[in-house]
């Protein structure tokens, strides 16, 4: 099983807090200052990484109206999927521009590449890793000439069933990806937490033995913090600046103070889950003395018969524990005992 990977000096693992992916994907809305800011922001609310995706609508579909070609539902009813990519894409003249703020800002970028040319460009700027988008897990070729650079690989699997997700591991490892994560997705735009079944992630990792993660398109966190207490090593979300910016994918993205919630409670749900520890912990020792324990309640005098009148278990802890009661009643008491004393074990035989 994989256990861990590493994308830009960050090791990704069961045993290391959750990497926090910002997919800022069309957010920018076609201003590369608005692209900027979120590459900011995201920095600023603490995710590991900022993820763009890298097509031009040429190289993902046809300029065509036919009916294959045209939405008729859901948030871009009314386009045509090439109308759709022209709108949403990042210009490839903008990408070496993002790669060197991001690396001023501080954070890593990566991005989702749709076809070769995309690889290709993305290697010219030398991307630290490449995201497979859930619609491409099929095209074992684009996984293969990704698998070929020797970069981590992260697939999400919405909509693949358990053969495909096997079919683009396979790839990726035959052509020679040594570092691989994957994620599993709900590709609904937003989609419902009950069409999560989160306990998936669980098979996931019996079944590839690959690190495995969540894409999360629920409109809040409480799926992807849920996700971590099974075993989410990576949670990816999309991010924008203003939910209400009008663009493709602001409606179902985390703003900026969401994205800072999510960073901080992944974390906290991952050291919570710790590791199986029985041992008292730092933060009781301070309790101890307010635990139970026994204390005679009545005086008695030295060679006096202990009966149950004259012991109680009470807080606090001082005295012996009370699973000694049934060794101290019917035992004389070996000197004059006050009232509201604690039980040592030298005061009776």
């Amino acid at each position: 099983m994989t256990n861990s990977i590493e994308i830009d000096g960050r090791r990704i693992g069961d045993d290391a807090p959750p990497y926090i992916i910002a997919e800022m994907s069309a957010n920018h809305n076609g201003d590369i200052q608005q692209a900027f800011k979120i590459i900011e922001a995201a920095k600023a609310a603490g995710a590991d990484a900022l993820k763009i995706q890298t097509y031009r609508p040429d190289t993902i579909t046809l300029d065509s109206s036919k009916p294959d070609f045209c939405i008729n539902e859901g948030l871009w009813e009314g386009r045509t999927l090439y109308e759709l990519y022209e709108w949403a894409h990042t210009p490839w003249e903008w990408h070496e521009a993002l790669f060197a703020h991001a690396k001023k800002v501080g954070i890593t970028l990566f991005s989702s590449p749709f076809d070769p040319t995309a690889v290709d460009l993305l290697e010219s700027l030398g991307a630290p890793a490449y995201k497979i988008a859930s619609f491409e897990a099929v095209d074992i070729p684009l996984i293969e000439y990704v698998a070929k650079t020797g970069k981590p690989m992260i697939i999400s699997t919405g909509m693949a069933d358990a053969e495909e997700i096997q079919d683009a591991i396979d790839a990726a490892l035959r052509a020679g990806c040594k570092e691989l994560a994957v994620l599993h997705c709900v590709s609904g735009y937003p989609a419902p937490a009950a069409d999560y079944n989160l306990s998936t992630l669980v098979d996931m990792k019996q079944r590839f033995g690959q690190l495995t993660g969540l894409s999360d398109h629920t409109l809040d966190n409480t799926t992807a913090i849920c996700s971590v207490a099974l075993g989410a090593a990576l949670i990816e979300k999309h991010f924008t600046l203003d939910r209400e910016g009008g663009g493709p994918d602001d409606s179902f993205s985390l703003e900026p103070n969401e994205l800072a919630a999510l960073c901080r409670d992944s974390k906290t749900a991952w050291e919570a889950l710790g590791k199986v520890d029985y041992g008292r912990k730092s933060s009781e020792q301070d309790n101890l003395k307010f635990r139970r324990s026994l204390y005679f309640v009545k005086e008695l005098a030295a060679g006096e018969l202990i009966t149950a009148e004259h012991v109680r278990s009470v807080r606090p802890g001082y005295g012996l524990a009370p699973k000694h009661i049934k060794e101290v009643i019917g035992k004389r008491a070996t000197r004059d005992l006050e009232a509201n004393t604690r039980v040592a074990p030298d005061d009776f035989t």
